[in-house]
């Protein structure tokens, strides 16, 4: 997997590019990734990629021509990838999104900065924007790395153990089940028996119930979309007649007047 990042600040990638999950599928060649800086195409002695916005108004906004250059040189490098902008004002990025960049011939970053970018370079070369959530950041590098991330996380052999990608949150649709690990006694709190029982069946069930019902509690939006499987009903069931005996058990008649309090009238 393939990815040119154009950026103002390329310097914010080295430790990216080196470290952890990331930086061990660079060292391995399973992803190939490199930062270009927006200035180097920029024009005039000072090399200067921003400037005022025309009608006036706050803040700077990135020019298009040192835009269209770093784009132009990394197409040499991926002809064939689309460019995605980083914008708040772009599709939210999602896993689904993520396994769809995984079969895209390479990724294009832009990182945005400022105000934002001449509307005159986005018509006419980026293919799609996506935004990592509802909120203000100083620039896309660190919306980048995210997508970066997520999409690496699924390329064949990255973690070691491709399973650990189809049971993440959000793959099947769930969030993931709780974990636990030594020590089996934490201050009194005990792990699930289960986890110790050796069967290996009645651990799956008790980790699809847990993401289940993790998810029910923490992002019910989640299952709205989402086919139900036969023993996920049979769970959620279960729980409802354990949730409903619970209010039953406290549908009690309240209390009176505390002896000597007198009713206002």
């Amino acid at each position: 997997m393939d990815f040119e990042v154009l950026s103002l600040f390329p310097g914010m990638f080295e430790g990216f590019f080196s470290l952890g999950v990331f930086g061990q599928a660079v060292e391995s060649g399973l992803i190939r990734a490199t930062a270009i800086d927006i200035r180097d195409f920029a024009q005039g002695r000072h090399r200067t990629a921003d400037d005022r916005p025309f009608g006036g108004g706050s803040g700077m906004v990135m020019k298009p021509e040192p835009l269209s250059g770093a784009v132009t040189a990394a197409k040499e490098l991926l002809p064939e990838a689309p460019v995605v902008l980083l914008s708040p004002q772009g599709r939210v990025f999602t896993q689904k999104i993520a396994r769809q960049m995984l079969l895209m011939p390479g990724v294009i970053l832009v990182c945005g900065r400022y105000e934002g970018l001449d509307e005159r370079f986005i018509e006419k070369y980026v293919d799609l924007e996506v935004s990592v959530g509802d909120y203000v950041l100083s620039g896309g590098e660190p919306a980048a790395m995210v997508v970066m991330d997520a999409v690496a996380r699924l390329v064949p052999g990255v973690l070691g153990n491709d399973q650990s990608a189809v049971t993440e949150s959000f793959e099947t649709g769930l969030l993931e089940n709780a974990h636990y690990t030594r020590p089996r006694d934490f201050s009194g709190d005990n792990a699930p028996d289960v986890l110790f029982s050796g069967h290996h069946r009645l651990v799956e069930n008790w980790r699809r119930e847990s993401a289940l019902l993790r998810t029910l509690a923490r992002r019910p939006d989640l299952l709205e979309g989402r086919r139900i499987t036969k023993e996920e009903f049979a769970a959620l069931l279960l729980w409802r007649e354990r949730i409903d005996h619970l209010i039953a058990a406290q549908a009690l008649p309240g209390p009176g007047p505390s002896p000597g309090e007198e009713q206002v009238r």
